[in-house]
């Protein structure tokens, strides 16, 4: 984890033998699940709070648009998103769903990949 606070959530992975794929990048679902921890985060925070819920990743899209090599950061602004979700289901018996993007940025800031997760939360 490289940042997490009011404002952002940042994870990073970098390229190294364990995580290459066969065109000396780093593999899809490396990246996709640092950039799933950047989403997962933002909901699993509120886990112990006053309201137990349970949550599930039901859809993953991504896209790949650069070579990803060196070391790469998945960003979520997604917290006051996060915020509001958590308040919906806290107030909801049937189970909700939000999608969050992630953007995966190299160290030249280009984005190589950006991905939307969608999660379900039910109260418990």
């Amino acid at each position: 984890m490289v940042q997490f606070d009011e404002s952002i959530c940042k994870t990073s992975i970098r390229f190294r033998w364990i995580n290459q794929n066969p065109f000396k990048s780093i593999y899809f679902a490396a990246m996709q699940m640092a950039a799933e921890l950047c989403t997962g985060l933002l909901l699993f925070q509120y886990i112990n709070s006053d309201v137990k819920f349970s949550m599930l990743l039901v859809s993953v899209k991504s896209n790949f648009n650069k070579k990803a090599v060196g070391k790469i950061y998945f960003t979520c602004d997604g917290i006051k998103q996060a915020n509001n979700f958590i308040e919906k289901v806290k107030h909801n018996d049937n189970g909700l769903t939000e999608t969050f993007n992630v953007s995966a940025l190299n160290s030249s800031n280009e984005e190589v990949a950006n991905f939307e997760f969608t999660w379900s939360c039910k109260k418990k």
